[in-house]
């Protein structure tokens, strides 16, 4: 899963294309602060922290962070 290769926080681009919406309506809803996860403002320029992203499209971060051996 390409998701699983992100860096800690991402542009509003590429947590929209993981979102399933248009980078337009990302950035509107940045904006309005109705983004579907956290995101942070750094200047003028918005990041999304990836373990937020994770959590908005449902993927839980213990299966990206351990592995169950069985016990």
């Amino acid at each position: 899963m390409e998701a699983f290769n992100l860096p800690v926080t991402v542009d509003v681009p590429t947590a929209a294309r993981a979102l399933g919406i248009c980078p337009t309506t990302a950035y509107r809803l940045a904006r309005r602060g109705d983004f579907p996860c956290k995101i942070l403002r750094i200047g003028n320029r918005y990041r999304v922290p990836t373990i937020e992203l994770m959590r908005a499209i449902g993927v839980d971060e213990r299966a990206v962070y351990t592995l169950d051996h069985g016990a």
